[in-house]
């Protein structure tokens, strides 16, 4: 058989298993893989570098179907060419438990990337593969001896493209250079409403151009010589390159092509069999792989093999002449923690007054040396949030080492990205701005918790105590909505050593995002050895009986507001307990006897102080408890004047206490 007709046998064969797994399972998106299937097929086979018989081999290229709606492509591409996917598993399209799943799940399929679906986190996500292969490469290649080295690949939608955050990322991948970064656009002009120019009239290469990118076209999307070519050019670019290849959704069909019926529901079974028919393809067959065809995707696998093998030997003269950076390398690869390296936390004086955010800079700065793969930056705050690491050097397209990263002001990106560069592996990532704006980045957070990865969110300026600037930025429901994610750690350390400890459980945990809520405003700082506690997500911080009539339970600033409660409660003979509750999450997943220590079923009388929404603090307090916390929107003002207008000072609490202990 001739090459050419191997390569539409072979992108036949795609289409053929997306149309047959959507209407197996009556469900999914047959039109894009029909149309896609070439330019999938030409980067597949012919581009990109990867071992199917090793999913995570370090040096693989990245490939992102950022249009994760068209999965079946996907699933179709890996079972091909070998990966741990089989045919039942593809008959199992969209069913309870399958490995092919409606969209694709990283961490469910091997050789799933990223989690897709939601439009536009795809392609940002992608470039945060892509600074991260920068970063790397920047600090451990050698002359000779590249072993950070590979393209980040992705396949974008119309629906992608219309996403504000494929825009502002988009900006910022042109700003830095990406010219490892190179995006095949699936130009069908078709939507779920109907043609594209129903709202989406842009001239989409112009505006790429602008943001710094280079543009290609393919004018057949079944031209697949012409799609090799453009992608050699785009290898060639310093920058990175979208490439738009003209496809036709559909494609085949003879009812559905270039129709919005072929975007996301099965083709039916006569259409089906007449499409089969046009592709000249046995239409009494489903899920059929040629023998041809299969052995040509499979060459993959000796292909990878041969590409790991070879990286392996480049790795190990690196390691002969770069033992300590080889060796930083793997440990930084495997996510393990220099030894010793908790030693350098500073400790904070108790009775001084710090801003939680200032302290977390401090343990930034502190640790940063020492953990060479720590990354971070901020969406335009970093003055704010503290992010900065001293002598890091800000990473750009000249210095591609540097270890501070400027996000501008790109909330959503920020996140979806620093994704991207924790999917990637050999860096620990942070970035930062206001809890409110949390909100902007909220859809990129939930990926992080669906994909259990370790990324660390910094939010400063956490409540009410923010100020002047007024309800618009001062957080109320947000605590709340993150709470009620799964998968995550929500942290609100009290004070500066609170903050230290916090930060050792983030560098410690491994499987979901830790989100740390800081503070604009000082507060007292507690003794170390009591902050401790924090590990376990509450503890006791004062008391003056061993069995308590009442209990006060806080976050955050409120906590030193708790305190001074305490003093007065106490003194006037009262029995009483302030328990620090800086993580939900971990206090949950402590044992019961630790949780009914710290907060005995006994004691019903209990008071829950945090300056942001009451939602949740009935599982701490009880019926018979009693919550000071916000149920309105801020107000601008002074901080001392919005704590006493909004019910946070000793004196408020202390009614509230006489209130629940006169109960009989």
């Amino acid at each position: 058989m001739n090459s050419q007709n191997l390569d539409l046998l072979s992108v036949n064969t795609i289409r053929t298993l997306a149309i047959d797994g959507v209407q197996k399972a009556n469900s999914g998106h047959p039109g894009l893989p029909m149309g896609t299937a070439p330019m999938a097929y030409v980067l597949w086979t012919k581009f990109l570098k990867h071992n199917p018989h090793n999913p995570t081999w370090f040096n693989r290229d990245r490939f992102v179907l950022s249009a994760g709606h068209g999965s079946m492509l996907l699933y179709a591409l890996l079972h091909l060419t070998g990966y741990d996917l089989s045919l039942d598993d593809l008959k199992n399209f969209r069913q309870l438990g399958s490995k092919t799943p409606g969209h694709p799940e990283y961490g469910h399929t091997p050789g799933v990337e990223t989690t897709t679906g939601p439009l536009g986190q795809g392609f940002a996500t992608a470039i945060g593969m892509a600074i991260a292969e920068r970063y790397l490469a920047a600090r451990y290649n050698k002359p000779g001896l590249p072993i950070v080295d590979h393209y980040t690949y992705a396949i974008v939608s119309d629906g992608d493209l219309m996403e504000g955050i494929s825009g502002e990322s988009a900006s910022l991948a042109g700003h830095l250079k990406l010219g490892k970064l190179i995006y095949l656009y699936d130009d069908n002009h078709i939507s779920i409403e109907g043609t594209t120019d129903i709202a989406f009239s842009e001239n989409v290469l112009e505006r790429f151009q602008a943001y710094g990118w280079y543009t290609d076209r393919v004018a057949d999307g079944n031209d697949t010589e012409a799609i090799e070519q453009a992608i050699l050019r785009a290898q060639a670019q310093d920058r990175p390159s979208l490439i738009a290849v003209r496809t036709h959704i559909g494609y085949g069909s003879p009812n559905k092509q270039d129709k919005p019926s072929a975007h996301g529901s099965p083709l039916g079974e006569e259409e089906v069999r007449l499409t089969k028919e046009a592709y000249g393809w046995p239409v009494d067959k489903t899920f059929y792989i040629p023998e041809e065809a299969l052995a040509h995707f499979r060459e993959a696998v000796p292909q990878g093999q041969e590409w790991e093998a070879e990286w392996n030997h480049l790795f190990s003269q690196y390691q002969a002449k770069y033992p300590d950076l080889a060796r930083e390398f793997e440990q930084s690869l495997k996510q393990e923690l220099p030894q010793g390296l908790f030693e350098h936390l500073p400790t904070f004086k108790e009775g001084d007054m710090v801003e939680t955010r200032s302290a977390s800079g401090k343990v930034i700065n502190a640790l940063a040396p020492h953990l060479p793969n720590l990354i971070g930056g901020s969406a335009d705050l970093a003055p704010s949030n503290n992010t900065h690491i001293q002598e890091g050097g800000d990473f750009s397209a000249f210095d591609p080492a540097g270890r501070n990263l400027h996000f501008g002001v790109r909330e959503f990106t920020m996140a979806a990205a620093l994704n991207g560069m924790s999917l990637h592996g050999g860096l620990r990532v942070y970035g930062g701005t206001f809890l409110i704006f949390s909100d902007y980045a909220k859809p990129a957070i939930r990926l992080s918790s669906l994909m259990h990865q370790p990324v660390i969110y910094i939010f400063t300026h956490d409540s009410i105590g923010l100020g002047e600037d007024g309800p618009t930025h001062q957080p109320i429901e947000q605590l709340a909505a993150l709470r009620a994610m799964p998968n995550i750690l929500v942290i609100r350390p009290a004070d500066a050593n609170e903050t230290a400890e916090a930060w050792k459980v983030a560098l410690t945990t491994h499987d979901k995002p830790i989100v740390l809520a800081l503070t604009r405003q000082k507060v007292p700082t507690v003794p170390a050895v009591k902050a401790e506690g924090l590990t376990r997500g509450g503890y006791i911080l004062e008391e003056n009986a061993a069995e308590p009539d009442l209990i006060l339970i806080a976050t955050g600033s409120e906590v030193g507001l708790a305190q001074n409660a305490y003093k007065i409660l106490a003194a006037e003979g009262h029995r009483v307990r302030v328990v620090s509750l800086p993580s939900w999450e971990l206090f949950e997943a402590q044992p019961q006897s630790y949780k009914d220590a710290v907060l005995p079923p006994s004691v019903t009388r209990r008071i829950a102080i945090e300056a942001a929404s009451t939602m949740g603090w009935e599982r701490f307090v009880g019926d018979d408890g009693k919550i000071i916390g916000m149920t309105t929107f801020g107000a601008s003002g002074k901080i001392e004047d919005l704590m006493a207008h909004f019910g946070f000072t000793p004196e408020h609490v202390v009614e509230e206490a006489h209130a629940l202990l006169a109960r009989s």
